[in-house]
């Protein structure tokens, strides 16, 4: 992913107010440099200032988009088996998938629609695809044929298809 700056990201959020978006902390480390933007296809983190709420900036052809997220709460997070993130098709153990909560763009989210999404708990799925994280359960791998790029190609086309559909409102 391209490095984006302060401005952009906030400039990007497409589901709430400025207001809202000026008030959002930036990932941890942002400010020093500490992002990992070569192994990113997109930012995903938990805002440290509420804890519940999520955000992802997914890059696109006519800019990055922005969505704010709902986080499950704490002890709510996955189920009591295995589960599958489907953004990038990592299976992790109970907690390590999340449904995720995303009100509308527009009017539709001012009347309280919201659709969500089953995704990585810490919305790392980049480095899942990479090998740089693992699942901590592990469970039977199934191998794929996809090279990375390909593998990419199919988390990103998830990932905005789900914005597509939060910018439409």
């Amino acid at each position: 992913m391209e490095p984006l700056d302060e401005k952009e990201i906030r400039a990007s959020f497409v589901n709430c107010s400025r207001g809202e978006a000026s008030r959002i902390r930036l990932p941890a480390g942002f400010a020093d440099g500490g992002v990992p933007w070569a192994d990113l296809d997109f930012l995903g983190w938990t805002d440290p200032g509420a804890p519940l709420r999520a955000l992802l900036v997914v890059p696109g052809e006519n800019g990055p988009t922005g969505v704010v997220l709902r986080r499950p709460e704490t002890g709510k997070v996955g189920a009591t088996r295995s589960s599958m993130c489907r953004v990038c098709l990592t299976e992790h153990g109970a907690s390590g998938v999340a449904l995720f909560v995303a009100p509308l763009a527009g009017a539709s989210g001012r009347q309280g629609n919201s659709i969500g999404e089953y995704l990585c708990a810490d919305l790392a799925c980049s480095l899942y695809l990479r090998g740089k994280r693992q699942p901590r359960m592990r469970l039977i791998r199934r191998q794929e044929t996809l090279t990375l790029d390909e593998r990419v190609d199919r988390a990103m086309t998830n990932l905005t298809a789900f914005t597509g559909r939060i910018a439409a409102g």
